[in-house]
């Protein structure tokens, strides 16, 4: 056994070739580990910690409501807490939104989100109906539980488990930096995109599809992108014509991360269904849910069987649901939609300044969710080869100066393809905000410096 792969601790940790900062506590923005540094917590861990550490509010609320209840199985009880919640959750979705499958995290959501769409038609059609694939996109992560690796198209996740996974099939993403129609613009994209809906049902037969998933601001796979509100207008057309629900992705962008409630809010759409988790509790409970439209709902538990065929132990848990409502509660009062709006797009613009650094290719995104890819040549778009690990070095070079990062990669083919989201806790003041983009651009200086 080599040195750098002996156990560090008990723990099973993602990556035992990375070293694990040991962090000590967090208060707002920033992270302290254990040798005191400072760092700004630049991606929100994973666009979780949407409105900073160490609040004394929800840790006070929290210790109140654990004295008083902290678990009760969903199968038999209610609590005010999570009645509570999900008439709130009702009230921040768009359009009809309004009934609330509560869970613990993304993956559960998506695949609860994938489940319901299937007992939808069943209900409504028969245990014979042939609907039952989930059309989803390359460049897409949608979790890693079966179901929803089923559904993610990034080949670095899925390949070591693909002959467990369903083949559901997937179209192209609207990544408009390298749409592969030759593309000049993000409407055309955005056009050939929702095309591409439309010539997957035909291919597969409507009759077989359940649902198509999609998410309006790209998390990890393709950070930052979306598209223009064509998109998603076609979409939704295409979808009631084929008799397809739509399922909305926003685990990442929901709860004010792009400075909407719900990132749908910017195209202007209402989807069938909407998987949420992250921002919904900031990170202080695991918390996650599906939201569902009247449609749906009244199908399966008012027109139908009245019993949803699915459940996870703490599928509303009412100590995570308390919490969860008391972090919108928060957002709400402090306006911290309206800050994520109003400082993102303060960032954005000094993000421009970016581009003449060699390495930067593409900056895209909305609100406090900001994708930047890195190119070897700016003109030709030529990636970096995996071995040059650029997405580690820049990581490295960041956290050197005080600043976390969320490096990605594999966006253009799998394998080749760096990039990073800039994600910070939607409570950032437009001091911090130009604390961290000094800081992103000291740690790009740095990784040309070294790859020269």
């Amino acid at each position: 056994m080599s040195l750098n792969k002996a156990p560090k601790n008990h723990v099973f940790y993602r990556n035992q070739n990375w070293h694990y900062p040991e962090i000590e506590r967090g208060e707002g923005i920033y992270l302290y580990d254990k040798n005191g540094k400072k760092y700004i917590d630049g991606c929100s861990g994973s666009a979780v910690a949407n409105i900073g550490h160490g609040n004394k509010e929800i840790a006070q609320f929290t210790k109140e409501h654990m004295e008083r209840i902290a678990f009760t199985h969903l199968s038999r009880w209610t609590v005010d807490s999570i009645e509570k919640c999900a008439q709130k959750v009702a009230e921040w979705a768009p359009g009809d939104l309004n009934h609330v499958y509560f869970v613990s995290g993304g993956s559960e959501s998506t695949e609860t989100a994938m489940k319901m769409a299937r007992q939808y038609f069943v209900e409504r059609d028969g245990a014979g109906s042939s609907k039952w694939k989930v059309i989803s996109k390359w460049n897409a992560f949608h979790g890693n539980t079966l179901g929803s690796l089923s559904m993610t198209g990034i080949t670095g996740r899925r390949k070591i488990y693909d002959p467990m996974l369903i083949n559901f099939p997937k179209i192209p993403q609207f990544y408009h930096y390298r749409n592969p129609w030759g593309c000049e613009t993000l409407e055309e994209t955005s056009v050939k995109a929702a095309e591409a809906l439309e010539a997957e049902i035909l291919r597969q037969g409507p009759g077989n599809i359940a649902a198509f998933i999609t998410e309006p601001v790209v998390g990890s796979a393709a950070p930052g992108a979306h598209p223009t509100k064509t998109y998603f207008k076609r979409v939704r057309e295409i979808c009631d014509k084929y008799d397809v629900l739509l399922i909305v992705d926003e685990v990442m962008a929901g709860f004010g991360r792009t400075g909407k409630r719900f990132a749908v809010e910017h195209f202007d759409v209402v989807p069938d269904i909407i998987t949420t988790a992250k921002g919904m509790s900031c990170g202080y409970t695991p918390m996650g849910a599906c939201i569902a439209s009247d449609k749906i709902f009244n199908t399966i538990m008012v027109e139908g069987s009245g019993h949803f065929v699915h459940g996870h132990t703490y599928a509303g848990n009412p100590l995570s649901c308390g919490i969860a409502n008391k972090v919108i509660e928060i957002m709400e009062r402090e306006n911290y939609v309206e800050n994520a709006a109003m400082q993102g797009q303060y960032l954005m613009n000094k993000m421009q300044e970016l581009y003449k650094y060699p390495i930067v290719g593409d900056i895209r995104g909305k609100g406090l969710m900001i994708g930047v890819e890195f190119v070897k040549n700016q003109d030709t778009r030529e990636p970096f080869e995996v071995k040059e690990n650029i997405k580690g070095i820049l990581t490295n070079n960041c956290l050197e100066e005080g600043l976390v990062i969320y490096p990605g990669g594999g966006s253009i083919d799998g394998v080749r393809g760096d990039h990073c989201l800039i994600a910070p806790p939607i409570n950032i003041t437009k001091e911090e905000v130009d604390e961290l983009f000094n800081a992103f651009e000291k740690g790009i200086q740095k990784t040309i410096n070294m790859v020269k």
